[in-house]
């Protein structure tokens, strides 16, 4: 069960976005989603070269994750994105909009890096997520 999560893409006095929430906040339980990478269940990586396919397989392990500590993208509140090149984030965008719901969007950050822990990895991506405290 989803806790009620409040979010405010645009506070006074601060430029709204499209692509995230200025603030989110909510109550419950704390989940806490380490970076993900693109990753198949073997361990070897998927799209080798295309940020898309990379932030789809993202996407798909941040989804398993979540569903393991019984939450849904509709209870994130935060995700950081790790691209090894800014120009990445179109590709990473259009993944996220296929999982997110435009109205339920989380606060962001994005941040470009020299490298991730395998040169073949171009995104990297952790989630914050907040659940009812009733939830299992």
């Amino acid at each position: 069960m989803s806790t009620e999560i409040t979010r405010v893409q645009a506070p006074r006095g601060v430029a709204a976005s499209a692509h995230y929430s200025h603030v989110v906040w909510g109550s419950g339980r704390f989940v806490a989603v380490s970076g993900q990478c693109a990753f198949d269940e073997r361990r070897e990586v998927v799209g080798v070269g295309d940020p898309g396919a990379q932030a789809r397989q993202v996407f798909e392990n941040l989804r398993r994750c979540l569903a393991e500590a019984g939450a849904t993208f509709d209870d994130v509140v935060k995700l950081t994105y790790f691209v090894t090149d800014i120009g990445h984030m179109e590709q990473v965008r259009i993944a996220r909009d296929e999982v997110l719901h435009p109205d339920r969007l989380p606060a962001s950050s994005a941040v470009q890096v020299s490298a991730l822990i395998l040169p073949e990895l171009l995104v990297e991506i952790e989630a914050y997520a907040i659940l009812g405290e009733d939830a299992p």
